[in-house]
Order: C-alpha cells, then sequence, then structure tokens
C-alpha cells in the first residue's frame, strides 16, 4: 500500500484535486485506467474513517440501519433490482453491505472492500429516493448512499469521472470547463449571432435590481449555447427585466454526485454571493434536476444558512414558464401546439425532491393537445436511470443501460412520439436510453425549445428558426 496522502505523482489519493495541473492530469488519464489501477493499492486510513462514520451517522441514520423490516417493498420499487431481480440490487441490502458494514467493524474494512462500496454507492444506486416512498419504516435509502458517497470521497474512492466534475467546480467555479471570461464572451457571440433571427436580443449581465436573475448549467454553454439564447428569447418576450451574473452563474454540482460537501458548499455559495451582489426579486434556474435542489434545498444548509432559506426566492424554470402563460405574459398560438401525442419525464430531484411536477403539467398543457401520463407519476415516477451522476461514468455503463430499461418500457406502452424532459441530465439519459433500445421514432425535448415553437412572436422574428433552437 502506498502514502494515501501522496499526490506528487499519483491521480488516486483522498485528496481533492483543487489545481488546474491536477485536473488536467485526470483528462489525461484516458477512462481513468491508471487511476483505477492506482486505487487499487490505495491504503484505508481505518481511524480517520471510524471518525468520519461517527461524524456522518447520526442517532437517526443508525436508526434507520437497525429498523428495516426487510419487507421487500424498496426492491419492488428499485429500477435496479426490477432491471434483472438481481437480489444484490435490494437497496435495504446495497445499505446493509456498505454503509451498515462500515459501523459493524467500526471503520476496520480494506481496500477491496472500499472499491465495492464505491461500486455500489455510484454504479447501483441513482440517489432517485423513490423507494423511500414506499418503506413503512420511513428509511430513506438515498440519504443513506448519499452519506456513503461522502465518506467514500473523503478517503479517495470515487469514480473518476466524479474526481474530474469536483475538480471542474473548484478550478473552473462551474462543472466545465467554461471561465468566467468565456462565459461572459460567450454571452456577447450569442447576442450577435442570433440578431438574425431576433432582431434586439440581449443577454443583460450583472445588472442590479433586477426582477429575475438567471443561473444555468454549464453544459448549455459548452454543448447547447442555443438554450441559453432561448431562455433570453423567453424572457425578452414576457417583457421581463433580467440579468444573468459573470461570476456564480453556474447552479449545478457534480461536487453533490461526487460526495465532495465542502465542494458543494463552495458552488452554492459563489451562486448566493451573486444573488446578494445583484439583489433581484427572484433567481430562476435552468431545466436541471440537480441544480434545483443543489441551490434550493440542500443549499441553504451547505452554505451554513441553519434557517434553511436561500437568500432570494428561486424557482425551477418550468414555475417561472407555467407563471407566464398562466398570466398571458407568453401567449400561445393555438394553430402551433403540439399535435403529436407527448408525455412527461419528471425529474427525481425538482419533482420528487421539490413537488414541482403540478408546473410541468401546466407547462404541457398549454401546448400540446395529446399528452399522455406514465404510471405513477409526477411524484413516484421512476429515475430516468442516469441520475446522481451515474450517465457520466463509464465503468458503469452497460449497468446503466439495462436500468434505463426500465422507464424505456414505461415511455413505450404510453404511444407518445415526444418525451418532455424539463432537465438536462433526463435529456441525456434519454438520448442515450433511445440509442441503447435502438429506438428511432420517439425524440425528446427540453421544454425551451417546445415553448417558442408554440407562442405568439412579435414581428420581425423569424418563428421557424425559434422553433428549430
Amino acid at each position: 500500500m502506498v502514502d494515501r496522502h501522496a499526490r506528487a505523482d499519483r491521480l488516486c489519493s483522498c485528496e481533492a484535486a483543487v489545481t488546474h495541473a491536477e485536473l488536467q492530469a485526470l483528462l489525461a488519464d484516458q477512462g481513468g485506467r491508471r487511476y483505477y489501477r492506482e486505487m487499487e493499492g490505495l491504503a484505508v486510513d481505518t481511524a480517520q474513517l471510524a471518525a468520519a462514520l461517527d461524524a456522518a451517522c447520526t442517532t437517526h441514520t443508525r436508526a434507520w440501519l437497525k429498523i428495516c423490516a426487510r419487507c421487500g417493498l424498496c426492491a419492488a420499487n428499485c429500477a435496479f433490482y426490477l432491471a434483472g431481480r438481481d437480489p444484490r440490487m435490494i437497496p435495504a441490502y446495497k445499505v446493509r453491505s456498505t454503509l451498515g458494514e462500515m459501523l459493524r467493524r467500526k471503520g476496520r474494512v480494506d481496500t477491496a472492500f472500499m472499491i465495492r462500496a464505491m461500486d455500489v454507492a455510484w454504479g447501483r444506486c441513482t440517489c432517485c429516493n423513490r423507494c423511500g416512498l414506499y418503506c413503512p419504516m420511513g428509511i430513506d435509502t438515498g440519504v443513506l448512499i448519499s452519506v456513503l458517497r461522502g465518506i467514500l470521497f473523503e478517503q479517495g474512492f470515487v469514480p473518476w469521472e466524479m474526481k474530474i466534475g469536483s475538480a471542474m467546480h473548484r478550478v473552473f467555479g462551474a462543472q466545465m470547463d467554461v471561465s468566467d471570461e468565456e462565459w461572459i464572451e460567450t454571452c456577447a457571440w450569442l447576442e450577435e449571432e442570433y440578431q438574425d433571427i431576433w432582431p434586439g436580443l440581449r443577454l443583460p449581465m450583472d445588472q442590479t435590481s433586477a426582477n429575475i436573475l438567471y443561473v444555468l448549467n454549464a453544459r448549455e454553454v459548452k454543448y447547447y449555447p442555443q438554450d441559453v439564447a432561448a431562455a433570453a428569447m423567453l424572457f425578452q418576450l414576457a417583457g421581463e427585466n433580467w440579468t444573468m451574473t459573470g461570476q456564480g452563474w453556474d447552479s449545478t454540482s457534480l461536487s453533490w454526485f461526487a460526495g465532495d460537501f465542502e465542494g458543494c458548499g463552495q458552488n452554492v455559495r459563489r451562486v448566493y454571493d451573486a444573488v446578494e451582489r445583484l439583489r433581484p426579486a427572484r433567481v430562476v434556474g435552468t431545466e436541471c434536476g440537480h441544480a434545483y435542489r443543489a441551490t434550493v434545498v440542500e443549499g441553504p444548509y451547505w452554505a451554513g444558512r441553519t434557517d434553511g432559506s436561500t437568500p432570494a426566492p428561486f424557482l425551477h424554470y418550468v414555475e417561472w414558464l407555467a407563471e407566464a402563460l398562466r398570466t398571458g405574459r407568453l401567449a400561445v398560438d393555438p394553430a402551433k401546439k403540439i399535435k403529436r401525442p407527448v408525455t412527461v419525464q419528471d425529474a427525481c430531484n425538482y419533482v420528487r425532491g421539490g413537488g414541482l411536477g403540478r408546473y410541468t403539467r401546466e407547462v404541457v398543457s398549454h401546448i400540446a393537445e395529446d399528452v399522455r401520463e406514465m404510471p405513477e407519476c409526477p411524484d413516484h415516477a421512476f429515475c430516468c436511470g442516469g441520475g446522481g451522476g451515474l450517465n457520466g461514468i463509464g465503468r458503469y455503463r452497460a449497468g446503466r443501460d439495462e436500468v434505463m430499461r426500465v422507464k424505456y418500457g414505461q415511455i413505450r406502452a404510453t404511444g407518445a412520439e415526444i418525451v418532455i424532459a424539463p432537465c438536462h441530465n433526463c435529456w441525456d439519459a434519454l438520448r442515450d436510453m433511445m440509442h441503447a433500445c435502438q429506438e428511432q421514432n420517439i425524440t425528446w425535448s427540453l421544454l425551451k425549445p417546445l415553448v417558442l415553437g408554440c407562442v405568439q412572436l412579435p414581428p420581425g422574428v423569424n418563428a421557424e428558426a425559434c422553433g428549430g433552437l
């Protein structure tokens, strides 16, 4: 075994990657091959592990681990179990064989055990919390797996991609390698690029006392900049006094997926600092489930705000769209409404975790004529199969693709031709799902382009181009 704190020439250690050089070294390790080889030689600091277990596992947590009645209801409501009926996928077993076993042994476990625990924590659970809805004892397995992830991260047993995600936030202040300067330049480019489609389009930056501060997902900036332009068009069409910020603009938290809870606090404080600096009346976050939960539900506590409140009211984008359509600030042209059958994918983190499923339905009722619900939606919906970071972890790709078939079967059963998914993680999962299932007749979309294709647009705007964003 090697010194677990050594970092000079190692990719896998118990320390978070915090410098640009450390991040680049991780990125250069294609597929994490060297990283995982080093992990096999990473020693477990059993004394530190025992202390971490004592600190993280409260009386409530320990009670959950003891009172499981082994009734099997969690199994019947877990997509991982239903995909193959493997008893190792039963949520209660996943927790008891990892976190519960660590506690039983008082932290005296070896490297092989920690790697197996890592594979469970990230490869066999998306922390969707669906099983917890059905547990008669009130055990929240998603929370317990999240605790397990935090303990594993502190020891260095975290998937390669999640280590990179944590480092991205620490180095760039965003989940992608997009600097604040590049973000601001992208907005200036978008203003110029879309003048032919939407004359006079503005993407305001760092305006104080606006009605809305818009925060987003760095994936949009790097891979889907048209989504940023679509948000600007809808805000402008609705007559909003809105702004974005040059610092603290990414509200996502791959740190949370990684179990890097120190990083979680850093991420959300950047966003809150922007809110306090610009003093908006409200904050609207983009179509991203975990970004909503990270800034609105968990974020106040990570930031040390013990009252659990955000520094200004926060809305998920579906809430703002529902309000704008309800009040007539966005008006739908009946002739443009979607005629093809649609269904809705409910993102776990803002629906089950935030209770916002009704707003998605309100929006969809304005723009679609044939809406077909999947079973148990919205609050009891199955995860897309890629949540909790699982989308991006190559080590578990084959298992993820099998789990996705549970959701795919529900989508197919509706007969829908379009799946509306107001969450980038779900959007990515649906893309991979359709590829894995060789499905060519079902498309998927965020809400912004669909709404733009249905609303009444002002003279001079290229309606056809807007609908194709």
